[in-house]
């Protein structure tokens, strides 16, 4: 019996050997991630069958070892020759214990350091396209569903064996067995539906493979933990700390049915095992998971398609010619995975961004926007033309007809031909994004940079639009674009100050220019005003002197005529103007007694305000 035991175990790691190299091989042919995530399930249950295949015999060899020092005991009549319990008296005991001690937690280590660099590969490849090659599918499925049923026969009878027999090594490999079977059924579905048109497929397989290795390793982790610190008895066999009770479920499946069974003896304290109800559920559990997998795939036969969404019917992947496009409300298909309905948004407004990446939390806290801070999570620099370079750039240096810009473009589109949208190409949105940034691109490289941060921005905006939506027709898109908006255009951040500078020193040269003009408009003016004025008084002065001398020379010529008349009395009358003229601010002295001797005082001191002491007295009435 023990021979045949051996025989098993080595058919189960040669079998795990030959499913993991045929794995191997559809996974490289098909270029499918699940598949080589099954290829390292069924390398490490080939890897795990070796081990315990070794163990198997060194626990036979032990035996061996036992039954010869029994007989030498029997045949030499003396216990005291050979009762030692050396370990030079046993030698394949002590390789088994120290095999158990040291080789079985090292390579138990050595699964979970694989399992977390499978995990850690799957997590690096997560947004990486995952793509079958096309045409491959068929010959897939045809060695994975082969894979599985040779995998599941020698499964279920390796693990018959041991539920008989209680062969505890047997049961890792017949474990991995079972799960390179599940896998391998897991895979065959994973090409059909990817076949099918279901492109997410191999994605989500992955992922619960991956998933399945991440629950393995931290089993293996607590198993390692709980045998370094767990009470040890002579006797008694060592736990296969590499056996996983998550994967011995799959070789055991009525174990879970068991094991609560007697949990609810134990609650309830009597045999809830032996009611009829039990017995019937023991006895109908497939029959009742088969009635809600049926149940769920019936549910799958209705589909609601919500407002303002159309649904494109779809069966094997292909739509449906005679109801290719589902309006909202409900309707009747096939059962998943025949019939599937890809949604899609017709009514409502889909919208992406160019040039940037919206940062939520900074708009919560941040409500004023500046040139000098930050205020997206991505920001990206783009080329705009710039005449002033140019023009100011002498022959001596090279000119510079680019500058850098920062623009925060959002565009708004809705889908118009839900079949164009969908199947002319694997990703509308994703190209239209695209050619909306090629299009921005090449404006933007035929625009001044001026022009477009001041008056040209609506102008721009509008011519967008049309080129974007020109097109999103030329490449059959089947969307209208509705609106794109320039609602911020800025230099880079980091040049934003320096941009500043710039513009501050042209506003401020700008304002001398204006104080100037100012200035000018005003002492211009003033001057010709000034020298109206003098020459004005330059002629009157002239007109004055004319005047004045052609007075003089007027009375001139009467005075002779009065001196030719009347020379003495001319003379004298003349004489007597020119005293009275001249006296006519001087102090006189008025003497009017002339029979008096009087002393008269002559104070010929030059007074400083006459009119205080020349006042004139009111005379008596």
């Amino acid at each position: 019996m023990e021979r045949n035991i051996q025989k098993t175990g080595l058919i189960n790691w040669v079998a795990l050997l030959l499913a993991a190299g045929a794995s191997a091989f559809v996974a490289n042919y098909t270029n499918s991630h699940a598949a080589w995530v099954g290829v390292v399930i069924l390398g490490l249950g080939f890897f795990i069958g070796l081990v315990s295949y070794f163990q198997m015999r060194l626990e036979e060899r032990e035996k061996l070892e036992k039954l010869e020092f029994d007989e030498l005991n029997r045949e030499k009549k003396s216990s005291a020759l050979f009762s030692s319990d050396d370990a030079e008296t046993f030698p394949a005991r002590r390789s088994r214990e120290q095999f158990e001690r040291f080789f079985v937690p090292f390579f138990a280590l050595l699964l979970v350091a694989v399992e977390l660099a499978v995990i850690y590969w799957q997590w690096n490849e997560r947004n990486s396209p995952y793509s079958l090659a096309p045409g491959r599918a068929a010959l897939a499925m045809s060695l994975f569903g082969l894979l599985g049923i040779i995998l599941f026969v020698l499964g279920k009878y390796s693990a018959g064996i041991t539920r008989l027999q209680k062969q505890r090594l047997l049961q890792p490999g017949a474990g991995f067995l079972l799960l390179g079977s599940y896998v391998s059924f897991l895979l065959t579905i994973n090409m059909a539906a990817t076949e099918g048109g279901f492109k997410n497929s191999d994605r989500i397989v992955a992922g619960v493979l991956t998933v399945l290795l991440a629950l393995s390793a931290f089993e293996t982790i607590i198993s390692l933990i709980f045998e370094i610190y767990r009470p040890r008895f002579k006797g008694k066999p060592a736990r296969v700390v590499y056996d996983s009770r998550l994967i011995g479920l799959l070789a055991h499946p009525e174990g879970i049915i068991r094991t609560a069974a007697q949990a609810l003896d134990y609650q309830f304290g009597f045999k809830v095992s032996d009611t009829w109800f039990y017995k019937f559920l023991e006895r109908s559990l497939a029959w009742l998971i088969l009635l809600q997998v049926g149940v769920l795939l019936l549910s799958t036969s209705v589909v609601f398609i919500e407002p303002g969404e159309q649904g494109i019917l779809e069966r094997f992947g292909k739509p449906v010619a005679s109801r290719h496009i589902l309006q909202p409300g409900a309707h009747m298909k096939l059962p998943w995975p025949v019939d599937k309905v890809q949604r899609y948004s017709t009514s409502r407004l889909q919208s992406f961004n160019i040039g940037f990446e919206p940062d939520p939390e900074a708009e919560k806290h941040e409500k004023t926007v500046l040139w000098t801070v930050k205020h997206y999570k991505e920001e990206s620099n783009m080329l705009v033309a710039s005449k002033d370079q140019v023009s100011g750039t002498n022959a001596t240096e090279a000119a510079v007809a680019v500058s850098l810009i920062t623009v925060s473009i959002p565009v708004q589109y809705q889908v118009r031909d839900v079949l164009a949208f969908a199947y002319n190409y694997s990703d509308a949105g994703q190209l239209l994004q695209n050619i909306a940034a090629r299009e921005v691109t090449r404006y933007l490289v035929g625009v001044d940079l001026n022009d477009i941060m001041a008056s040209g921005r609506a102008q721009a905006a509008q011519v967008l639009r049309t080129r974007i939506q020109a097109a999103a027709d030329q490449w059959k898109l089947g969307v209208d674009v509705l609106f794109v908006g320039l609602q911020d255009i800025h230099p880079p951040v980091k040049v934003a100050p320096a941009y500043e500078d710039v513009i501050g020193a042209q506003q401020e040269l700008a304002s001398k220019i204006l104080v100037a003009e100012a200035e000018k408009a005003r002492v211009i003016p003033l001057a010709k005003a000034e020298a109206e004025r003098q020459v004005r008084e330059a002629e009157s002065y002239r007109f004055d002197v004319i005047a004045n001398a052609q007075a003089v020379a007027s009375q001139f010529t009467n005075q002779m005529a009065s001196f030719q008349i009347a020379p003495t009395v001319y003379k004298e009358r003349l004489y007597l103007q020119r005293l009275s003229k001249g006296l006519e601010t001087a102090r006189k002295i008025v003497i009017g007694a002339t029979n008096t001797h009087d002393t008269i005082q002559y104070n010929l001191e030059e007074k400083v305000r006459p009119d205080l002491l020349d006042v004139t007295l009111p005379t008596k009435k």
